[in-house]
C-alpha cells in the first residue's frame, strides 16, 4: 500500500469518524494582469492569500450553515441599528417638508454598497435579507406596525435593487458611478413605497404646494416624501467621502 492510499484511508475514516463533510470551495482565483508585476511575486502572494482562505460553507448532515466574514457581521449589525433608528425617528417630523429619519436612513447604502465592493452582490444580499429579518421585529417595538410593515417592504425592495445597480455599474464609469447612481435611485424607490404604505390612510392634514395660482391640497406625507428624498440625494453625494476613503482600506474579497 502506497504511502498516499494509507493517508487518503485515514482521512476517510476521519471524516466518518467525525460525522462531518466539509465542502472547500475550488480554487478559481486568477491574477490582476492590469496590475504590474514583473517578476510574479505578487501575484503568487495574492492567489495564495485568496485560495487558502477557510470554506464559507458546512455541510453537517443534512444541514447547510453559513458562516460570515467579520466584516459582513459589523454590515448586518449596522444595518440593523441603521434602519431601526430611521423606522422611528422618520415619526418625528422637522417641518412640512423633512423627517428626523431623513438623516440616518441614507448611511444603509452605504454599508450595502461597500459590502458590494468587498464581498460581491450575493453576499451584500445576505446582509439585506439577515438586516431585513432584525430591523423589522426592531421596528415593531419602535413603532406602529404600519411603520414596521412600510419600512420592510421598502428596505427590501430598494436594498435589492441597490445591489443589483451597484453590481451593474461598478465596472463601468468613474468610481463614484455605481454608489452614486444606485442609492440615488433606489432612494427615489424606498421613499415611494415607505411614504405610500405606512401613512396613508392615516388621516394626516392636507397641506398646500404649488406657486402662486397653481396651488394643490396634497396629504402632508407626499410633502415629506419630497423633501427626505431631496435629502437623501445630498446625504447620497456627501456618502462619496467616507465610501473613498474605505475603498482605500479594504480590497475585494469574493468568500
Amino acid at each position: 500500500v502506497s504511502p498516499r492510499s494509507d493517508a487518503q484511508e485515514r482521512k476517510t475514516i476521519r471524516r466518518a469518524q467525525s460525522g462531518r463533510r466539509i465542502h472547500e470551495p475550488r480554487c478559481s482565483c486568477r491574477c490582476d494582469a492590469r496590475k504590474p508585476d514583473p517578476d510574479g511575486t505578487a501575484c503568487r502572494h495574492e492567489r495564495r492569500q485568496i485560495c487558502n482562505r477557510p470554506p464559507a460553507r458546512e455541510r453537517t448532515g443534512d444541514i447547510v450553515t453559513m458562516t460570515f466574514p467579520r466584516g459582513m457581521m459589523f454590515g448586518v449589525a449596522a444595518m440593523t441599528v441603521i434602519v431601526a433608528t430611521s423606522n422611528y425617528l422618520v415619526q418625528f417630523p422637522v417641518n412640512d417638508w423633512l423627517t428626523w429619519g431623513a438623516f440616518t436612513y441614507p448611511v444603509a447604502f452605504l454599508v450595502t454598497d461597500l459590502t458590494n465592493r468587498t464581498f460581491g452582490a450575493a453576499r451584500a444580499r445576505q446582509v439585506v435579507y439577515v438586516g431585513f429579518a432584525f430591523a423589522v421585529l426592531l421596528s415593531i417595538a419602535l413603532a406602529s406596525p404600519q411603520i414596521a410593515l412600510a419600512s420592510g417592504t421598502a428596505f427590501l425592495v430598494a436594498q435589492l435593487l441597490d445591489v443589483k445597480l451597484f453590481e451593474r455599474l461598478q465596472h463601468r464609469g468613474s468610481w463614484w458611478t455605481a454608489p452614486l447612481v444606485s442609492s440615488s435611485v433606489a432612494s427615489a424607490v424606498d421613499t415611494a413605497l415607505f411614504f405610500s404604505i405606512g401613512f396613508i390612510g392615516t388621516g394626516m392634514p392636507m397641506v398646500v404646494m404649488g406657486a402662486a395660482g397653481m396651488e394643490v391640497s396634497v396629504p402632508l406625507w407626499v410633502t415629506l416624501g419630497l423633501g427626505d428624498y431631496v435629502v437623501k440625494l445630498a446625504l447620497a453625494l456627501s456618502m462619496l467621502i467616507p465610501f473613498r476613503v474605505l475603498m482605500q482600506l479594504t480590497r475585494p474579497q469574493r468568500v
